[in-house]
């Protein structure tokens, strides 16, 4: 269905474009041999035309290049950078992480102290009775 339409719309055009350069020949101010002289003198100039514009986009296409590559250079720079930052920042956070474990591990293995100091639970986290606290 959309590729129906779309033919219609381009027979459309060149049909348009067809009956405009025919209307426009046929009303012009010139005569016949004014006019084919003009439009041999078109047909003449448009290969150096064509070479003209062939060359433009060329140079375009030359710069878009460079500015892209360019880009595309910075880009692995940001990201090379935003690398070793991360792999830096991980290491920082598993060092911080592996002295943590440690600090607790100890402070598990610690015997657990009462207020006056004496130690209430052993390293396996058994409670040992003690006596009343005597006044000190």
């Amino acid at each position: 269905m959309s590729n129906n339409r779309s033919g219609f719309f381009f027979g459309g055009v060149l049909l348009g474009a067809a009956i405009g350069t025919v209307t426009g020949l046929l009303l012009a101010p010139r005569t016949g041999r004014d006019t084919r002289k003009l439009l041999k003198k078109s047909a003449d100039a448009l290969p150096e035309l064509a070479e003209d514009l062939s060359t433009s986009v060329q140079m375009q296409a030359d710069r878009l290049s460079e500015t892209a590559l360019r880009n595309w250079d910075g880009t692995l720079t940001r990201l090379r950078e935003a690398i070793a930052a991360g792999i830096e920042a991980s290491g920082r956070e598993r060092q911080i992480l592996s002295e943590t474990e440690a600090a607790d591990s100890l402070a598990s293995r610690a015997p657990m102290r009462d207020a006056y100091g004496d130690v209430v639970a052993n390293s396996t986290g058994e409670v040992i009775p003690t006596e009343m606290p005597q006044e000190r």
